[in-house]
Formats: structure tokens, C-alpha cells, sequence
């Protein structure tokens, strides 16, 4: 199965999540926020995938449910490192709030085709 556009950037925000976590515990010495963005950030993709191999559209929607919780837990992580002063680059929030905007679009319309 080739990957969609939303596995694909979920993996690269993840990946981004872990770049960007390690760099803040490296430069600022801070762990309790990057630690719970680090697992939310990287269960997004996880579930996402999950979803595109779920037993029937109902488990498809759950899984892709989970996943906007996990991106919007992120959001509130990534705002927090924003607002604290750890982390600058808000190119991880846009990231973040696209995916969500995909996940939402992606639920809404496998419910419609229900």
C-alpha cells in the first residue's frame, strides 16, 4: 500500500517532534514537557498508520479519533515550550495544527461515507 500524505507528514512531524525535543533537553536541560511531547507527537503517525490497517471503518475513524487527541495533547505541549521561552521555531506549531486540520477534515468525511 503506498503511503497517503497524511502518514507521511505525520512521520515527518514526529521526526520533527524528536529533533526539536532533543534539542531543548540538550540546550535548556528541560525534560517533563519534551518527554509527553515526544510520546504525543510520535503517537499520531502511529495511530494514523494504525488506522489505514483497522478491521473495517468504524476501527478507521476510532484509530484516526485517538490520533487527533494525541496531535491536539501536542499542540498544547508545543504551545507550552513556545510560551515558556524553550523553543522558538513555531514551524512545529503550524505543522502540528495542519495535521489536525487533516484529521478532522479525514474523520468528518469517513463519518459522512459512512
Amino acid at each position: 500500500m503506498q503511503e497517503s500524505a497524511l502518514m507521511i507528514k505525520s512521520k515527518d512531524f514526529a521526526l520533527s517532534i524528536i529533533k526539536a525535543c532533543n534539542q531543548v533537553k540538550s540546550q535548556r536541560k528541560e525534560s517533563v514537557l519534551t518527554n509527553q511531547l515526544i510520546r504525543s507527537g510520535t503517537s499520531i503517525g502511529a495511530n494514523i498508520r494504525e488506522a489505514f490497517f483497522g478491521h473495517g471503518k468504524a476501527d478507521f475513524i476510532a484509530k484516526l479519533q485517538i490520533a487527533l487527541k494525541e496531535c491536539s495533547e501536542s499542540e498544547y505541549w508545543i504551545e507550552l515550550l513556545i510560551e515558556s521561552g524553550y523553543y522558538d521555531d513555531p514551524t512545529l506549531l503550524e505543522s502540528c495544527r495542519e495535521i489536525k486540520r487533516i484529521l478532522i477534515s479525514s474523520i468528518n468525511t469517513a463519518k459522512s461515507n459512512k
